[in-house]
């Protein structure tokens, strides 16, 4: 028998896989560095405070979606994905969190059609670095008539994905604190806001039959985002709160990583976030919605096309005093 040669990666082939290999360290690299930055920073007691208790659980109810939308002159269309309610649960001890949700597919309305989805968002807010990741595959989606009650049109053709990663840092962690405005593990004593300035980078695609008109039926860049924005906390009867954010960013889109430098399309994006509740001696509620809303294509002469990828949630916190025997020994390894 001949001995069959394996066939050799060519030289485009490895030179892809290096950089692929190259940027997943780099990137794991600076998150790490931006963690540890931000675990030695300092804050102003009079504004912010840690509460008492160590251990605490955490129920919630959440809705996430990633919506499509459709521009043309003044007109706009919007579809949505069919997504159900989902419940989670979660436990803090300290610094150290973990949590979970499931969404049930009995809770949707069968009215708007089906939808198929993967949709993995994890927000994380550390002192001085807050954090998005994205990770989105969609197919299925409806659009709701304005003209009549409970009318709804079903377009199975549209499916998108979006993967991505968003960061900014927060100038003032001194005496803002992302933490008590999101995940209420500490809390805001004074109003108080920050200047806040990040970027973003994002694969996105949009794919179509019939529904909308796209170049081969579907759409597809890399976008480089660079952001700035403002964030602030309202403290009321120092027990209630209430949180805005808003960065606004400039967005450079291209097929393909090669094409950078060379053709470039420039589109707006926008991220608030908001939240509001309420802080108790050992217990805690709060609601809070992120949006986070990027143009796939900003043609004046054609269409646009943004995608809206959206997060509300509804928490109770029930803090206690004693935590188990277990847990306590972790501070013998800090």
């Amino acid at each position: 028998m001949k001995n069959k040669r394996r066939k050799m990666p060519d030289k485009t082939t490895k030179c892809h896989l290096l950089i692929y290999i190259f940027k997943k360290r780099y990137i794991l690299i600076l998150y790490t560095l931006f963690i540890s930055i931000s675990s030695f920073a300092q804050i102003d007691s009079t504004y912010i405070q840690a509460f008492d208790q160590e251990l605490s659980i955490r129920p919630y109810v959440y809705k996430k979606f990633t919506a499509l939308s459709t521009e043309i002159g003044n007109d706009e269309t919007e579809y949505l994905p069919n997504t159900p309610i989902g419940l989670g649960f979660g436990v803090t001890y300290k610094k150290y969190s973990l949590s979970g949700g499931y969404a049930f597919g009995f809770m949707r309305d069968k009215n708007r059609g089906k939808t198929k989805s993967i949709d993995f968002q994890y927000h994380y807010y550390g002192r001085n670095f807050v954090f998005d990741f994205f990770f989105q595959d969609y197919k299925g989606f409806y659009r709701e008539d304005n003209k009549q009650n409970e009318v709804y049109h079903i377009y199975p053709d549209i499916k998108l994905a979006q993967y991505g990663v968003f960061g900014q840092y927060v100038f003032n962690s001194k005496k803002f604190s992302y933490q008590a405005a999101f995940n209420q593990s500490e809390k805001q004593l004074r109003s108080a806001g920050s200047f806040q300035l990040g970027g973003g980078l994002y694969y996105n695609k949009v794919r179509s039959d019939s529904t909308i008109t796209l170049p081969n039926n579907k759409i597809a860049n890399y976008q480089l985002s660079i952001s700035g924005g403002y964030a602030y906390t309202w403290v009321i009867k120092r027990n209630f709160f209430t949180s805005l954010s808003v960065s606004l960013g400039i967005n450079l889109g291209a097929e393909s990583i090669s094409d950078f430098g060379k053709k470039i399309d420039v589109s707006p994006s926008v991220f608030p976030r908001f939240s509001m509740g309420y802080n108790g001696k050992d217990w805690s509620i709060g609601l809070s919605f992120v949006m986070n809303r990027i143009y796939v294509s900003h043609d004046d002469k054609t269409q646009k096309i943004a995608l809206g990828t959206g997060n509300f949630q509804l928490s109770y916190i029930k803090r206690i005093d004693i935590a188990p025997k277990f847990l306590k020994q972790i501070k013998y390894i800090n």
